[in-house]
C-alpha cells in the first residue's frame, strides 16, 4: 500500500482567517478612495520580456481568432494598462499570479499581488497612499524614505552610479568563484549587493522606501535626471527587510516601451533564455492613450507573514506548490 498524499492545507485555520480579513481590509480601503476593482485575465495571449521573470506556459484549445498558445501570467500590469487607455480611472486588483522557478521561503510559483492605479499620482504620491496601506494593515511606523544611491553607499560601501564594473565584480567573488563572476553583468552584481549586504541590514531598519533606481532598472518606469544621473522614478517598499512592493510611477510612451521590449530581448538572448512576443495590444495601448499615471504591485502572501510575524510563506498559502 502506498503512502496516502498529503491532503492537508499547510497553513492554520487562524492564518486561513487572517486572509480574509486582509482581504476584507484591503476592499474597504479601495472603496473609501473611490478606487474601481477589476478583474482581469490569468491566462493570456503574452508573458513578459522582462528577462528577470519566467513566465509559465500554458496551452488550450484554440478557439476563433486566437491560438492555443497562452501565458499565464506574472502580473495583471499589462491588461489593466489596456483598461486605463479605455477611461476606467483609478483601478485595483487582487490577482493570482505565476512565475517560474520561485520558490523559497518568500516564493510561490503561484502568489497573490495587489496591483493599483493612480491617475494623476506620481511615485511620491503612491507611496504616500501605499504607507496609509501598509501601516493601516501591519499598525507599523510610517516608512522613511532612502535612495538606492545612499542604500548601497551605506550597507554595501559601494556608489552604483560610479563604481567601475570591475569592482563590482570582485565585491562579488566573496559569494561566487572568480569564473563566474567574469559573466555577470553590471546590474547583476548590483543585485548580489542588494541581497547580500542591503536586505539584511534593512531588516533592522524599520519599514524604508528604497527610491530612485538606475535607469538599467527602470523596467516600466519613466526615467529623469537628478543631479546629472538618470534615475528611475521607481520604488520598492522594505518591511522588516522583505521587499514588499515595487512601485512606478508609469512609462506611457509607446515608442520607449517598444525600445525596452526589444533591450529586454537582447538580454534574454545573451542569457540563454527564449525570447518572447512584444504584447502589441499594450503598445496599442499606449499608442492610443494611457493617462499620467503611478502603478504599485503589492505581495500579499509577503503582508500576510508580517502581520503573522511568520518566517515562511508556506504558513499563509493553504496549498503551496509541493502539495497543491
Amino acid at each position: 500500500m502506498t503512502d496516502a498524499p498529503e491532503w492537508q492545507p499547510r497553513a492554520s485555520l487562524s492564518a486561513l482567517k487572517s486572509r480574509a480579513s486582509q482581504l476584507a481590509w484591503l476592499r474597504g480601503f479601495f472603496a473609501q478612495r473611490g478606487v474601481l476593482e477589476v478583474e482581469t485575465p490569468v491566462l493570456g495571449r503574452h508573458g513578459v520580456t522582462d528577462p528577470n521573470l519566467d513566465g509559465i506556459a500554458a496551452n488550450a484549445a484554440p478557439v476563433a481568432g486566437a491560438s492555443g498558445g497562452g501565458w499565464l501570467q506574472t502580473s495583471p500590469e499589462y491588461h489593466m494598462k489596456r483598461l486605463l487607455a479605455a477611461g476606467s480611472g483609478p483601478i485595483y486588483q487582487v490577482a493570482r499570479v505565476f512565475r517560474d522557478g520561485e520558490r523559497g521561503s518568500r516564493h510561490n510559483p503561484e502568489f497573490s499581488l495587489l496591483e493599483w492605479y493612480r491617475p494623476g499620482f506620481t511615485d511620491t504620491d503612491l507611496m504616500a497612499e501605499v504607507s496609509d496601506l501598509v501601516v493601516g494593515w501591519l499598525g507599523c511606523e510610517r516608512p522613511r524614505v532612502l535612495s538606492y544611491r545612499d542604500a548601497l553607499e551605506r550597507f554595501a560601501g559601494v556608489d552604483p552610479f560610479r563604481v567601475a564594473d570591475r569592482e563590482l565584480r570582485r565585491r562579488c567573488e566573496q559569494w561566487l568563484a572568480p569564473e563566474q563572476t567574469l559573466t555577470l553583468g553590471r546590474d547583476a552584481c548590483l543585485d548580489l549587493l542588494m541581497s547580500y549586504l542591503v536586505e539584511p541590514a534593512l531588516a533592522g531598519f524599520g519599514p524604508v522606501f528604497i527610491t530612485a533606481y538606475p535607469e538599467s532598472q527602470a523596467a516600466l518606469a519613466r526615467v529623469s535626471e537628478h543631479h546629472g544621473v538618470r534615475q528611475a522614478q521607481r520604488f520598492e517598499l522594505y518591511v522588516g527587510g522583505i521587499e514588499l512592493c515595487n512601485g512606478y510611477w508609469e512609462l506611457t510612451d509607446a515608442i520607449e516601451q517598444r525600445r525596452r521590449f526589444e533591450a529586454d530581448n537582447r538580454a534574454r538572448r545573451l542569457a540563454g533564455k527564449p525570447e518572447m512576443a512584444v504584447d502589441s495590444a499594450l503598445l496599442a495601448a499606449l499608442e492610443a492613450g494611457v493617462p499620467d499615471c503611478a502603478g504599485v504591485a503589492l505581495g500579499l502572501d509577503r503582508l500576510l507573514m508580517l502581520k503573522l510575524g511568520s518566517n515562511n510563506i508556506a504558513d499563509v498559502v493553504a496549498f503551496p506548490l509541493e502539495i497543491a
